[in-house]
């Protein structure tokens, strides 16, 4: 039995109070998602508007807690380097050296790219921040399209509502199309 399966089996057998809960559960886990957990909810019985809602609440709030934590790491390791830097810096001043020179992109994040963060970083210049939160769940769960942009040092608020639209969007449009399925079949 897989993950879905379980999730299903799981919806089917709680009180219709606690069904919801079970598809927000299921939307927070990555590629399940909004739109796994809003058919996991359909076909479950659950009200489509329902499963909808609690599937995107559910991604949603996996993806901001992802967001903030992402941000904040990414704020104190820049803040560590960028001290460490002074530091050795200062100490290089003062035994008559020279300052250390400033790495060639600018940005003391920078590393070299693995050929996923390559391509996420192409898309990421040619798309921008909407691009990619819109079409990146075509190609990868939001959870990680939205930890890859904070870490880019995208700020949170426009990384939030651009994922917001995105979980909405696609939860909704594979939740129509699940639910227009099951209302023929049914």
């Amino acid at each position: 039995m897989n993950l879905i399966e379980t999730f299903q089996n799981l919806v089917a057998q709680v009180p219709e109070l606690v069904q919801p809960l079970i598809v927000a559960a299921a939307g927070a886990i990555p590629f399940i998602e909004g739109e796994g957990a809003a058919t996991i909810g359909i076909v479950g019985g659950i009200n489509p508007v329902v499963a909808v809602a609690a599937a995107v609440i559910g991604n949603f709030l996996c993806v901001a807690a992802l967001v903030l934590l992402s941000s904040r790491t990414r704020t104190a390791v820049v803040e560590h380097r960028n001290r460490t830097r002074e530091r050795e810096s200062v100490l290089a001043i003062g035994h008559g050296g020279v300052a250390p020179a400033a790495s060639s992109t600018g940005d003391p994040t920078t590393t070299p790219a693995s050929p996923r963060k390559a391509k996420f970083q192409k898309a990421f210049e040619r798309y921008g921040v909407p691009g990619v939160s819109l079409l990146g769940p075509l190609l990868l769960p939001t959870q990680f399209t939205a930890t890859m942009l904070a870490a880019a040092g995208v700020g949170k608020l426009r990384i939030l509502v651009w994922q917001a639209v995105a979980i909405i969007g696609w939860t909704t449009v594979v939740a129509v199309i699940v639910g227009s399925a099951v209302f023929a079949v049914g």
